[in-house]
C-alpha cells in the first residue's frame, strides 16, 4: 500500500523516493525551502510538475547565485512559464537565499542548523487524516526562520519542509515506505524480490 495522496506520476516518484527520507545536502535543502514556499496555497502536484523548470530558472538551486539576483533576474523569473509566477514568492526565494547563506555562515551549514543533531521523528499515523498540518516543532522553526528574515515560512510550510527533508516521517503505517516495511506495492511478503 502507498499513501493515498500520491496519485499522479510526479507524486508517486516523490513519495516513493524522497518524502520522509533524511536529506543533508545544502542545495537540496535550499531547493525544498524554495519549493515549499512556492507551494503555499497551491497543490504539491503543481510544484512537482514544475520542479525541473524551477531547477533551470533558479540556477540549480545554488543559493549563492540566487542571493545575487537583481531586478533583471526577478523580471526574467516573472516571465518564465516553467515556474509559478507570483512576485511575492519569487522575491521570497531570492531573499531566502541570502538568509540561507547567513545561516550557513553562523552554523557552518544549513543542515547543521535544521537538524541540530536530531534523529528523524517516525510517526505512526494509521490514517492520512491524522497527519497534522503543523506541530509545535514547526511553529518553533517558523518563528526562528522569520526572526532571521526568511519569508513564506509559516508553520504549515515548515512542517511540509520537515516532512520533505525527513526530519519527520509521516508515511502511514500501512504504507510500504513506513519504516519497518521494506516491500513495494504488489510484492509478496517474504519474497526475496521485496528486499
Amino acid at each position: 500500500m502507498r499513501c493515498k495522496w500520491a496519485r499522479a506520476p510526479s507524486e508517486i516518484r516523490y513519495h516513493d523516493e524522497e518524502w520522509g527520507v533524511p536529506e543533508h545536502g545544502e542545495r537540496r535543502l535550499f531547493e525544498f525551502l524554495v519549493l515549499e514556499g512556492a507551494q503555499a496555497g497551491l497543490s504539491w502536484r503543481t510544484i512537482l510538475e514544475r520542479r525541473e523548470g524551477y531547477r533551470a530558472a533558479f540556477d540549480g538551486f545554488d543559493p549563492e547565485k540566487v542571493a545575487g539576483y537583481g531586478a533583471r533576474d526577478e523580471a526574467r523569473l516573472m516571465s518564465d512559464a516553467r515556474i509559478v509566477r507570483n512576485r511575492a514568492k519569487v522575491r521570497s526565494a531570492i531573499n531566502n537565499a541570502g538568509r540561507f547563506l547567513e545561516v550557513q555562515s553562523e552554523f557552518g551549514s544549513f543542515d547543521r542548523y535544521l537538524w541540530r543533531g536530531r534523529k528523524p521523528a517516525i510517526n505512526r499515523f494509521r490514517l492520512e487524516s491524522q497527519v497534522p498540518a503543523s506541530t509545535p516543532d514547526s511553529e518553533t522553526l517558523s518563528a526562528d526562520l522569520k526572526r532571521r528574515g526568511f519569508t513564506f515560512v509559516g508553520p504549515v510550510v515548515c512542517y511540509s519542509l520537515m516532512q520533505a527533508v525527513g526530519l519527520v516521517n509521516d508515511h502511514v503505517t500501512g504504507c510500504f515506505r513506513h519504516p519497518g516495511r521494506d516491500r513495494r506495492p504488489g510484492k509478496r511478503r517474504g519474497s526475496c524480490l521485496s528486499r
